[in-house]
């Protein structure tokens, strides 16, 4: 998780007054789509007129780049239970952030250890969230599947609690940069979809499935777990059916740039040389580094010293023996320039353009650095 530097389709009642509605008009009546486009166009009854804004003619401020409507926030449930049993980090019942604590998280073996166990714990819940990511998909539904796997392993769901965050999970939709809050909004909706199950027989279906899917979501999912009094924090971007090639190519490139900054890791290697190393390889393909988030030492407290730079920098300090701490860049294809949501967590680009992100917990070796949060 960054710190900053300083499922069943439904036509809601809500798009045609309180009431669904069926048209006598057969099916081709309704769509007009020509093979070989990807566009459909809808001759709809006055009554439908506004169901028909809201799918095809949304104003030009709600879509993000032509294809994708902007992020918009959605319902949050209440705060899930965590067993009295299990052990909960210092911050928790506390709303506001501890920030970053003074002083490196270095370990003995009993600390390696333990931080193995939690970093290893995170990796298999971040692969199993990975799993859930489909079309239709809450990502409330996704909190709920990970927040039950941490506590049925014993430990607790960092991020639930931390400053007052609500959920245990963080999931980044799309031009979402970092700290989304799992709400009621579904991965792609499918309320075109939801829409022509009221008019289309069964084999009609396929031709607006392959529409819905073109224009995918990507998601990054931010996992934490605390385990036995340590963290193990990871993440990773994921695809949401089919998505383009720009979004693609931007979370593979945004994946090289940490396997890139991990390979320089050992004893002794400045930090700036991280940043150095993302920086290099996201202007090849002209991406922006985001430089208000930053990768933090982990282990017995959630974020502490040395905040790791993603970009070029000329900070001090070197990485020492048996030291723990995460990298987690973020990319964008457009503007670097955050925008704060009135929930004071969720952060989009200025844009409306793509962000994708990846992050690790490392472990300075004597041959260089150990990866913990992987399976």
């Amino acid at each position: 998780m960054a710190v900053p530097s300083s499922l069943q389709p439904r036509l809601l009642s809500s798009f045609v007054g309180g009431r669904f509605v069926r048209s006598t008009q057969p099916v081709r009546h309704l769509f007009r789509f020509n093979p070989g486009s990807k566009h459909v166009s809808m001759q709809l009854s006055r009554s439908l007129s506004g169901l028909t804004d809201l799918l095809f003619n949304r104003r030009n401020e709600d879509v993000a780049d032509g294809k994708r409507k902007r992020l918009r926030p959605g319902k949050i449930s209440p705060c899930r239970p965590v067993p009295d049993h299990i052990l909960r980090p210092p911050y928790v019942g506390s709303r506001q952030p501890p920030g970053i604590a003074s002083g490196l998280e270095v370990h003995d073996e009993k600390g390696i250890e333990c931080m193995r166990a939690s970093g290893k714990l995170a990796a298999q819940v971040l692969e199993f969230a990975g799993t859930l990511v489909k079309p239709g998909i809450r990502t409330d539904e996704i909190d709920q599947a990970v927040h039950q796997m941490i506590i049925d392993n014993g430990a607790y769901p960092s991020p639930l609690g931390y400053g007052g965050f609500p959920k245990s999970v963080c999931t980044s939709v799309n031009e979402c940069i970092c700290h989304g809050i799992p709400d009621s909004r579904e991965l792609e909706v499918l309320t075109l979809i939801a829409l022509a199950t009221l008019y289309l027989p069964e084999f009609e279906m396929e031709v607006l499935t392959c529409l819905q899917l073109q224009d995918g979501d990507i998601i990054n999912i931010d996992v934490t777990v605390y385990l036995n009094g340590y963290h193990g924090d990871t993440s990773a971007t994921f695809f949401c059916g089919e998505v383009d090639e720009e979004a693609k190519t931007l979370v593979q490139v945004t994946k090289e740039c940490l396997d890139k900054a991990m390979s320089v890791c050992a004893p002794g290697v400045e930090f700036k040389k991280i940043g150095r190393t993302i920086n290099d390889h996201a202007d090849k393909y002209r991406y922006g580094v985001v430089r208000q988030f930053v990768g933090h030492g982990v282990g017995r407290v959630f974020h502490a010293d040395p905040v790791i730079l993603h970009f070029r920098n000329n900070e001090g300090g070197c990485m020492v023996l048996n030291q723990t701490f995460t990298i987690e860049p973020m990319l964008t294809i457009g503007s670097i320039n955050p925008v704060m949501w009135d929930d004071n967590w969720t952060v989009v680009t200025e844009d409306g353009s793509l962000s994708a992100q990846f992050e690790h917990t490392l472990l300075i070796t004597k041959d260089g650095a150990e990866i913990l949060t992987q399976c």
